[in-house]
């Protein structure tokens, strides 16, 4: 009897599955002007109209990217909470946000199109990246020389840089801003909102997030024995000191392709792997899959309310997940502190 009502295990992820389906055909109805399904058809089918080709060269994308971006995001924040083995985790911890957010600071007020002959299009992304990527390697850096690699340690240092990182940029947009350059442009972008990608672009992030979900995985047994604690992953054979920085690099890679694409995007890191694990439970080699599906679908709702809210404006997409992810942090640290 016990065997015939239990819940099948493929129901949950059919189930959501359905949900981001269903998410990514809202999103592409929803804009300053609102589409119909049919209109979508259309579109797909070849239509030669300017509603057509801007639902193909603008939203689809846009749509897609927003659901790779939240996968990211979801990804990388059940790698940071199994790495810290705190659920409060997010994914901004270690100023890999910060260095994302002086990359793109640089990209938006230098006009490296003359310096270099590059369009922002593709010096926007490169530079997020290269701004989070390098911060997480100084953070590193300075644990190995400070001789605190543990999770605690990294966390300290992460924090001071990413204040520093922070003024940098306060400091670059006060400089190098200009009656050219409008810093509404810099701060709606810190704020988070998704790059509309060329469908070569758009290739590019899902090659990467392919990639990214795949080194994930490849993480997944260490992580479940992290959880058990340093003490008895490392009796387990896992070597702690080793697997702990590599681990972090990973989330941190993970976190600057999705701020390279998607701006600084708030609470979705932290709240994609709670409900993930409600859905496919504790272990990550079911959790991280389930943390990028619900990711997705948390962003993907969020831009199209980000879009079609207070039209012809737009809303700036982190704005929108704070205001959800906020009371869900709180409700969150209620129930730690209550149970501590």
């Amino acid at each position: 009897m016990n065997s015939l009502s239990r819940t099948p295990a493929w129901r949950p992820w059919a189930g959501a599955v359905l949900l981001l389906l269903a998410s990514l055909l809202i999103a592409a109805c929803a804009g300053h002007q609102w589409a119909s399904p049919a209109d979508l058809l259309a579109a797909l089918g070849g239509e030669d109209s300017l509603r057509s080709r801007l639902l193909l060269q603008w939203r689809v994308p846009r749509v897609l990217a927003a659901a790779l971006v939240g996968a990211l995001l979801g990804l990388s924040g059940a790698i940071f909470q199994g790495v810290f083995r705190n659920p409060l985790a997010e994914p901004y911890l270690l100023g890999a946000s910060g260095g994302a957010a002086l990359g793109a600071t640089v990209a938006l007020l230098v006009p490296m199109h003359l310096l270099f002959g590059l369009p922002q299009a593709w010096t926007l992304p490169v530079l997020a990246f290269a701004g989070a990527w390098g911060s997480t390697m100084l953070v590193l850096a300075v644990s190995r020389v400070a001789g605190a690699t543990d999770a605690a340690g990294m966390l300290l240092a992460g924090v001071a840089l990413a204040a520093v990182l922070g003024a940098l940029r306060s400091f670059l947009m006060l400089a190098l801003s200009d009656e050219t350059v409008s810093l509404q442009v810099v701060l709606s972008w810190v704020l988070g909102g998704i790059q509309t990608p060329s469908w070569s672009g758009l290739g590019l992030l899902a090659g990467a997030s392919l990639a990214c979900l795949v080194g994930a995985m490849a993480l997944s047994r260490g992580l479940d024995l992290l959880g058990l604690g340093a003490d008895a992953a490392q009796g387990f054979g896992l070597d702690v000191a080793r697997f702990t920085p590599l681990a972090v690099l990973a989330g941190s890679l993970v976190v600057a392709v999705a701020v390279a694409y998607g701006g600084l995007v708030a609470f979705v890191g932290l709240a994609a792997p709670h409900i993930a694990r409600w859905m496919a439970g504790p272990l990550h080699r079911a959790a991280l899959p389930a943390s990028a599906l619900t990711g997705a679908i948390i962003v993907t709702l969020a831009d199209a309310i980000a879009r079609s809210v207070l039209p012809p404006a737009e809303i700036p997409l982190g704005l929108v997940t704070a205001v959800a992810g906020g009371p869900f942090f709180i409700v969150l640290l209620a129930r730690r502190l209550r149970s501590a």
